[in-house]
Formats: C-alpha cells, sequence, structure tokens
C-alpha cells in the first residue's frame, strides 16, 4: 500500500473513503465497501487480516507492525487506471484542538496494516496543521479532493463534518462533487440494538472489559501489536514464563486483568499460538509500572526482539493482588485453564459452517 502525507505524491484518479477511521471498525468498513466494489467488494477484515498475518509469517514478519504483504515496486510499476484510497487526517482532528497526545484504537502502523488487507491501495495521511483547520470546506473538497487528489468517487459517512468550525458535512460534498460529475455514497450510520457503532463505545467497552462486545463492535478481535523486551523474569521462577510485550505509545489499552488470546509471529507455520495474557501492574509482586505478558501454551523459545500480535478472545477476570507467589500460581493455572477451554470453544465455533 502507498502511504503519503501529501496530496501531491499522492497516486492520481482515484475512488476516495474519506473520514478518521479509528478502529477500522464495522461502521468504517461500511464507508470503505463503495470504493472497493472493482474489487469484488469488502472481505472480512478477519479472514483478510488472518491471510496477511500469514503471509507476514511466511516472509520472516519482517513487515509488521507496518504494512504487510505488498510489495511497493510492484505497485508503482502496475498499470492501475484507478487506485482505491483513504483520506483521513493525521494526528487527529480532536488531538490538535486539545494538544494532548490521544490513546488509538489503531495506531498508524495498525491502521495501515488492516487497510491494506482490506485491499486498499493508498492511504493518503492529510497533515491536521491549523492550515487545513481553518480551510473553508469548500475549498476543500474543491481543491484537495477534486483538484488534487483527483478524485473519481467518493464515499464519506452521513455524520462526518470537514473544515473550518466543521462547516462541511456530507451534503455539501455530495452538491460540490456532482457539480463535477463526480459520484458521492453518503453511507448511513451502522447500527446495532443499542445505537451508533462508533470508537467511542469500543473504547468504553474496552475500558469497561466488555471484550465480547468491543469485538462484536469491531468486526474482529482487538489486537495488541509490540516487540518482545526483557522483562523482570519473574513468570519462569513459577513456571508460567512470558513475553513481554512493548507497544506503540499511542495505543489504546483495555481493561487491566487477564485474557485469553491468540498469538501471530515468528512462533509457527501458519496458524496462532493459543495462550493467556496479563496487562497490569503485578501488585503481587509489587509491579510499578504497566506491563502486558503474554504466556503461550505449548510453546518455548527465544522471543527477545520479535514482534507478536496478540489477539484478545475473552476477558477472564480483573488483576487482583494475592497474598503469596503460590497463591499467585494457582490463579495463573486456574486461568491456563479457562483460557485453554474458552479459547476451544471460539476455535469450534469458528469452524461451524
Amino acid at each position: 500500500m502507498w502511504i503519503t502525507s501529501s496530496p501531491t505524491s499522492a497516486k492520481k484518479l482515484t475512488k476516495i473513503a474519506l473520514g478518521n477511521f479509528d478502529g477500522v471498525h464495522l461502521g468504517h468498513q461500511q464507508v470503505i465497501e463503495p470504493v472497493l466494489t472493482h474489487k469484488g467488494g469488502l472481505p472480512s477484515l478477519v479472514l483478510a487480516e488472518d491471510m496477511c498475518l500469514q503471509a507476514a509469517e511466511a516472509s520472516g514478519y519482517s513487515h509488521l507492525p507496518g504494512i504487510l504483504s505488498i510489495d511497493r515496486a510492484e505497485i508503482l510499476s502496475s498499470e492501475f487506471s484507478e487506485w482505491t484510497s483513504v483520506v483521513t487526517f493525521f494526528p487527529h482532528p480532536r488531538e490538535f484542538f486539545s494538544g494532548q497526545s490521544r490513546q488509538l484504537l489503531t495506531p498508524l502502523a495498525e491502521k495501515s496494516r488492516q487497510l491494506a488487507c482490506l485491499g486498499v491501495d493508498q492511504l493518503v495521511l492529510l497533515p491536521f496543521n491549523a492550515e487545513l483547520a481553518n480551510l473553508d470546506a469548500a475549498v476543500f473538497v474543491e481543491q484537495i479532493l477534486l483538484q488534487e487528489l483527483q478524485a473519481t468517487h467518493i464515499s464519506v459517512g452521513s455524520d462526518f463534518h470537514f473544515g473550518k468550525n466543521r462547516g462541511g458535512n456530507a451534503e455539501l460534498l455530495y452538491a460540490i462533487a456532482t457539480r463535477h460529475h463526480i459520484p458521492v455514497t453518503i453511507v448511513p450510520l451502522k447500527n446495532d440494538v443499542e445505537g451508533r457503532i462508533s470508537s467511542s463505545r469500543i473504547r468504553q467497552a474496552l475500558t469497561d472489559g466488555e471484550l465480547d462486545k468491543a469485538n462484536r463492535l469491531l468486526g474482529r478481535s482487538y489486537t495488541l501489536t509490540g516487540v518482545v523486551t526483557p522483562g523482570k523474569q519473574l513468570g519462569r521462577t513459577i513456571g508460567f514464563p512470558t513475553a513481554n510485550l512493548k507497544l506503540p505509545g499511542d495505543k489504546f489499552i483495555p481493561r487491566q486483568g487477564v485474557y485469553s488470546v491468540k498469538a501471530r509471529g515468528v512462533l509457527s507455520e501458519h496458524k496462532p499460538i493459543l495462550g493467556v495474557m496479563n496487562i497490569g501492574n503485578r501488585p503481587t509482586v509489587a509491579g510499578q509500572d504497566l506491563s502486558v505478558e503474554v504466556h503461550l501454551f505449548d510453546w518455548s523459545g527465544d522471543l527477545y526482539g520479535e514482534t507478536l500480535t496478540v489477539s484478545l478472545e475473552s476477558f477472564i477476570r480483573p488483576e487482583q493482588k494475592f497474598d503469596s507467589l503460590d497463591a499467585l500460581k494457582e490463579q495463573i493455572s486456574r486461568d491456563c485453564h479457562i483460557a485453554q477451554e474458552t479459547l476451544k470453544s471460539v476455535t469450534k465455533l469458528a469452524a461451524e459452517p
């Protein structure tokens, strides 16, 4: 996938999905789908990302946590008559206006990976600065989308706003683009029984430990991608060695506690390794800093320096402090048993037609 932060270096004659897309959740996927019609529509992100991760493993996992399995030279030399692009803003507009860093469901590398897996050819990251924030909405459409990017089709969510003081909306975009004979798809909100599917709802579900809800809204399992770094190595002293993951600084961390997980990386050929993960401060051993530690079942080896992508499959329990290491060890044994049983059920359900 071609990534650029300048419209002048972007590939022209492009179908555009416009939005913020933090999480690439089911609502976002609904906005992206209209520009993928010439590719046969939107694939399942679960299956698409799984195939991409397999491809990354086959190539030594060297492309993670960035762009996967798409050779740039091949893309640049190909005769594309029309590109499929996601146009978004970087940093997130709320981060610009608040002046505070924002924790993201999908930091840039992760978002890029998922969009590439869906079949998007190009990601255009418009630098969100004072100049763009003060750009008139009509000028944004005319100058950036139509003139510089040479849009041939634009897809946008019905609630999307843009331009100075959020003065532009989907209807304005439609009116301007259609005057230039550029079709616009205004995508209705994606709802479930509780209301609109949104990044904020997913954040709240992850904060509350409602992982099933978060995964349902995402249309996939929530993932953490990080590099394995040396930790305190306390797990191996009680029979449960763990891989300590260093995550991107802007990654949104879910509720502290224990999860059943599936891990991919330099682990096995074409299938995930099952395990249990703890997110927390390790109060039993007087831990101070937040850590993300994964214990993998039926696997051993040196993972230092390797990249793992861990998908969260179920929330087992909140983090708690135990009176002794023996009590902690007994609880970890129970956690592992629960995780194995839960993952067996998940795998069985996934295999059913």
